[in-house]
């Protein structure tokens, strides 16, 4: 009998290491041997089942207080996450509110940067038109001292040396 226990560890180790389609010529082996040796393998087994289970419950309540410790990190993290949701939709509703007081000023300047591109292209063009006003406030001088017919024609012909026609206006004032 004394040798027959290390014959059934034997057994018992090669039915946990090997492949399930193996355990047939194993589980033979327990039945050729002595009298009762399937009893006594099969409270061998029983004590081995017992060691197995023994070892799974101290596994799950290793595992299980880790479980208990992750579900408890979990509930935190999900308060932390509400909290910063409501935080982000805070800073989300406050960015949007200085979004809107940036566009309203950034339309501001565009619109007085049109006002400033039109007040410089209206000054270009009075600028062109200084030339015809200065020749009108001259000519509106020279009426007021009755020589408008002299700077009319001048300004019709034009500025020349050779005024032939010219030397028969004495007779103008």
């Amino acid at each position: 009998m004394a040798e027959s226990l290390p014959e059934h560890d034997r057994i018992l180790q090669e039915i946990e290491s090997t492949d399930t389609a193996c355990v047939g010529p194993t589980l033979r082996s327990v039945y050729d041997d002595q009298p009762n040796a399937h009893q006594r393998f099969m409270e061998k087994l029983d004590a081995c089942i017992r060691n197995h289970d023994r070892e799974i419950e101290k596994m799950c309540n290793f595992h299980h207080q880790g479980f208990v410790d992750a579900i408890t990190e979990l509930l935190k993290v999900r308060a932390d996450a509400e909290k910063l949701k409501v935080q982000v939709t805070d800073t989300n509703r406050r960015l949007q509110d200085a979004g809107k007081e940036v566009i309203a000023q950034t339309e501001e300047i565009i619109r007085c940067r049109v006002q400033q591109r039109n007040i410089t292209t209206v000054v270009e063009k009075l600028q062109l038109c200084l030339p015809v006003l200065e020749m009108y406030s001259k000519l509106k001088e020279q009426m007021n001292v009755k020589r408008w017919l002299l700077n009319l024609l001048e300004s019709t012909v034009g500025r020349t040396k050779e005024r032939a026609w010219s030397s028969d206006l004495s007779f103008l004032p």
